[in-house]
């Protein structure tokens, strides 16, 4: 094992009290979980600090935010006593972005000749493009950024400082410094070759103890899973174009199930988030993963928490033998109901095919969510009713939640730039922007497509109503919006007596 050692950081997570619900979701750091898992398996001495994992109970003001974790000044302790020579930063989320760029000044002023990077999350759609961003991460002194899938990236990175190899940094494909751009997105394509996420390394305790996740929460103890990676889609408001090049690849069955297979063993996991980009664009590979599942008996509740395109599930049978192997709740994103606003957005939805999936996902018990975008830049009023139908059709047909989020400009998205000059902070990107010229007319809307799904799913089905409420009570949740508020009264209680 090579005795220099490398620092990995999770940043601190940002909440805005004023918008409970779509900030402050809890994502465990799966990307630098990778990361760390790499460097391991290339003999590099390896230390994670996860800041929101460490304390994620502790909360203090920063600006009109507040900041969850472990403070800057633990983060200063935990380098000095670890004595890196290099010092990697996670840009997990875009809200994270404030809480980061204060991590990093504190240890660039009382580090002067640390190195200091910064590593991109390219497998979420609420991460953003360090190209977009990266002057004020130079101004703050960092040495280098990665743009790209950092495993490969950091292990040769690494391997250059601690050896002593006379190769620049910057010709590392997706390595950048302030004089030299080098933004090529390093892609994986075999998936199957990479080491199982590291979360040993990691506060995985601390994350259980919340009782909230991204996806649902039904038991004491989850991991998140990436059974592939990228997505094939255009879509404009959407940042993994960018970070992907719409390439989408994939672990096999095999794989997939060994992993899932040893965090029961070695964890006593059961309960398995897929936060995949679009985790069923093959079909055959997820009959493949759930007939693995089933013929090795494996006990578990999956979940697809981050949206998938419905289309690619192409029939009712490989849905039930989804359900067999343990599938719970699946996500998927209409995204609107006016096709000439899917057509701006360059994704299409197939209404006809949605119905079927969720009248026969309520039919065999797997919980069923549908996620909309208001205030793309070409919406009008029409094609907002267009999507309240749409709400009422997928409502009637069985749909157990939808989310509406308001369209944000996430830096690396095609629609950034059209809206450059109207915002103050990246932590203000939230799927709630109150800066928004027309928030409030927009927010009227929101309101409307919840307050008419609700009505409708009371009139369907009361007793699953009343059946939420005890889940919320019990935090045994089935379903996000079930979740979602319990998490949020409990950060602003904790928001609640801070000083500005």
């Amino acid at each position: 094992m090579i005795n220099s050692k490398i620092m990995l950081v999770s940043p601190a997570s940002i909440f805005d009290p004023k918008d409970p619900f779509t900030t402050g979701v809890v994502y465990m750091p799966i990307g630098l979980a990778y990361g760390a898992a790499a460097l391991k398996k290339a003999n590099i001495n390896v230390h994670v600090y996860d800041l929101f994992g460490e304390e994620p109970k502790r909360a203090e003001r920063i600006g009109n935010f507040v900041r969850l974790g472990s403070s800057d000044r633990d983060l200063l302790v935990e380098v000095d006593k670890t004595q890196p020579e290099l010092v990697l930063f996670y840009a997990n989320q875009l809200l994270n972005h404030t809480a980061l760029i204060q991590s990093i000044k504190l240890i660039r002023i009382t580090h002067p000749n640390l190195i200091i990077g910064v590593a991109e999350n390219t497998q979420a759609v609420t991460s953003y493009l360090l190209k977009e961003v990266s002057e004020e991460f130079y101004n703050e002194g960092v040495s280098f950024l990665i743009s790209g899938e950092m495993e490969k990236v950091i292990v040769e990175i690494a391997s250059n400082i601690f050896e002593g190899l006379d190769v620049a940094l910057w010709k590392i494909a997706g390595v950048s410094s302030k004089e030299n751009d080098n933004f090529r997105s390093a892609i994986i394509q075999n998936l199957d070759e990479l080491a199982s996420p590291a979360w040993e390394l990691f506060p995985i305790e601390n994350y259980w103890k919340l009782g909230f996740s991204h996806g649902p929460l039904t038991s004491n103890r989850y991991f998140p899973i990436l059974t592939s990676r990228g997505c094939p889609f255009p879509c404009k408001f959407c940042v993994v174009p960018s970070t992907n090049n719409r390439k989408w690849r994939f672990r096999s069955a095999i794989n997939v199930v060994d992993e899932i297979e040893r965090f029961i063993e070695e964890f006593g996991v059961k309960e398995f988030h897929l936060e995949d980009l679009n985790p069923t664009i093959q079909d055959i590979r997820m009959q493949q993963i759930a007939k693995e599942i089933v013929t090795r008996g494996l006990d578990i509740n999956w979940k697809i928490v981050a949206g998938t395109k419905i289309e690619s599930i192409k029939s009712l049978e490989t849905l039930r033998l989804m359900k067999r192997s343990g599938l719970s709740y699946l996500s998927m994103s209409p995204e609107s109901g006016s096709k000439r606003v899917l057509k701006d957005i360059g994704k299409p939805f197939d209404v006809r095919h949605a119905l079927r999936m969720i009248r026969e996902s309520y039919r065999i018990g797997i919980k069923t969510q549908t996620c909309f975008v208001l205030g793309y830049p070409t919406e009008k009023f029409s094609d907002r009713v267009k999507s309240l139908f749409l709400v009422m059709r997928l409502t009637i047909a069985g749909a157990d939640e939808i989310v509406v989020f308001i369209m944000t400009p996430v830096p690396g998205s095609d629609v950034f730039k059209s809206f450059a000059g109207q915002f103050d902070s990246l932590s203000s990107l939230s799927f709630s922007p109150r800066w928004r010229m027309d928030f409030n007319l927009l927010l009227i809307w929101r309101i409307l497509y919840y307050s008419v799904f609700l009505i409708l799913k009371f009139v369907r089905n009361p007793s699953k109503m009343i059946r939420q409420l005890f889940n919320m009570k019990s935090g045994r949740f089935e379903t996000k919006m079930e979740m979602t508020p319990v998490r949020g009264i409990k950060y602003f209680l904790l928001s609640k007596g801070l000083s500005k």
